[in-house]
């Protein structure tokens, strides 16, 4: 039986479609080395008062931001006679006792202070203290100061770190390695999220950097906990080969991300071929040759990475037009030549670009700029070999996937499977009017979910759609005729 009232109650029923929100595709997974990048600063506080020689600094041991919650305090003991005493609280409060003489009179110079800290096993493990002078001038009471000025070191070895203003960042990362010619490739192009991991580079052994690369990269899988986003567009500029492009792959496989990879050691299009015939897999697409431009750093024309600029151009690309958009036939910025000869013509298929397309290499030609020509991936599939069909299905299924934490563990009534397929249609309704689909639609299937798997927890909803093709091979039918000649003699007479 309810229970009694008398009056009106509103009972919320929580029914019906979600909207669903496409997941952010233009962000971008960078492995580089930094070896001259920004070191993480000490927070500080120097103590001093109108008596000469009476400052005191106070400097974390620890480098970084957690040094900003350390405080110190100089406290009056309020007796006479009191001896200089520091006490650590929390693991961040630092108070000093001041000393006093038999009038009560506060005698502690700033060297005293000095002394203290320093001699104190607990607040030397946090802070080391220098007289700012002499030391010789007395101190006075002071309230709780927090240190200030502590930094994280922008880029610590091996850990994922979220950049959301790669123009920041280019000034951080000093000028040696490949990290700051990155980042400026990518800022050439767009401003976007980035996942930054910088690996430690061995000098004058490659195997122990390529190393380091390799152990690193599966830190990519855990980001999205690090830092709160996935990397979608993943690429090892300039340090990228075989045995590094191969565990890339695997890590975009989980991720559901797209890697741009450089054909390393290529010299000519027959030994680029060769190098895309090492992977089978639709997530990865193989570049060659690199683009040229001038370096700032070097003060001089050098060879470009053409994979961290189509980092950049790929993410540009996701925002202005979207991820149903190939790479290829967009202008690239920042470069001014090509690092190796690529005959092309757009209408003759037996050229040197003609050949790497059709061995599925992406390559690098000059026509109204510079661009990227070549579509392809190197999946074993043709149904995905295109790489807006990759990026398509990666879309799609963590679209549809992340939009319905919301229905795990609900109770399982019909109108929650008509609420999450009345949504995914609703959803690509949206994408095929925006262009980004041809067509796609969401079904039950009651002979897939019999009585036994819906007992059982289990619900499959099925839905298929139609990737946007890219015009790949534009063919036109020229004829000749005679027949714009019959009516002649009508158009010379009405002339």
């Amino acid at each position: 039986m309810a229970e009694y009232h008398h009056g009106v109650r509103v009972v919320e029923i929580n029914e019906g479609t979600r909207p669903i929100r496409t997941v952010s595709t233009a962000v971008i997974g960078l492995l580089a080395t930094a070896p001259e990048a920004a070191a993480a600063v000490a927070a500080a506080l120097t103590l001093e008062f109108q008596n000469s020689n009476s400052g005191v600094t106070f400097t974390a041991v620890t480098a970084g931001r957690a040094g900003n919650n350390l405080r110190v305090r100089y406290r009056d003991p309020g007796e006479a006679e009191s001896a200089l005493t520091v006490t650590v609280r929390d693991g961040q409060d630092i108070s000093i006792r001041l000393a006093t003489d038999i009038d009560g009179e506060i005698i502690t110079t700033a060297e005293d202070i000095v002394t203290a800290i320093n001699g104190d096993a607990d607040a030397s493990a946090l802070v080391e203290a220098a007289a700012a002078g002499t030391g010789a001038g007395l101190v006075a009471p002071r309230s709780y100061t927090n240190l200030t000025g502590g930094q994280d070191e922008p880029f610590p070895l091996g850990e994922p770190v979220l950049v959301t203003d790669p123009y920041r960042a280019k000034d951080q990362a000093g000028t040696e390695g490949t990290l700051a010619r990155a980042l400026d490739a990518i800022t050439d192009h767009t401003r976007t999220l980035m996942v930054v991991i910088r690996v430690e580079e061995a000098e004058d052994d490659a195997n122990a950097t390529k190393a380091n690369i390799i152990e690193a990269i599966p830190k990519l899988l855990t980001a999205e906990q690090a830092v709160g986003v996935k990397p979608r567009i993943l690429g090892v500029p300039e340090l990228d080969d075989a045995d590094v492009t191969a565990e890339l792959v695997g890590v975009a496989q989980k991720l559901r991300a797209f890697v741009y990879a450089y054909a390393r050691g290529a010299q000519t299009i027959e030994e680029a071929a060769a190098y895309r015939d090492q992977f089978g897999a639709r997530e990865v697409m193989i570049v060659w040759p690199e683009f040229t431009g001038f370096d700032t750093a070097t003060e001089s024309t050098r060879n470009l990475s053409a994979v961290a600029r189509a980092l950049g151009l790929r993410a540009k690309i996701d925002q202005e037009t979207g991820w149903h958009k190939t790479l290829s036939n967009v202008a690239v910025n920042g470069v001014t030549g090509i690092s190796q000869p690529v005959h092309w013509d757009l209408q003759d298929p037996n050229t040197d670009a003609g050949y790497l397309n059709a061995n599925e290499v992406t390559t690098l030609i000059r026509r109204d700029g510079f661009c990227f020509w070549g579509s392809r991936t190197c999946s074993s599939d043709p149904l995905f070999a295109f790489e807006n069909y990759t990026r398509t299905a990666q879309v799609l299924a963590d679209t549809i996937a992340e939009a319905h934490m919301w229905a795990v563990d609900k109770p399982m009534h019909p109108s929650l499977v008509k609420d999450i397929i009345e949504g995914i249609n609703a959803k690509f309704r949206e994408l095929i009017r925006r262009g980004y689909i041809l067509g796609g639609e969401a079904w039950f299937d009651p002979e897939l979910n019999s009585p036994e798997v819906l007992k059982d927890g289990r619900l499959f909803i099925d839905y298929d759609y139609t990737p946007v093709p890219p015009l790949e091979n534009l063919m036109f039918q020229q004829r000749i005729t005679d027949r714009y000649l019959l009516d002649f003699a009508d158009r010379v007479a009405a002339a």
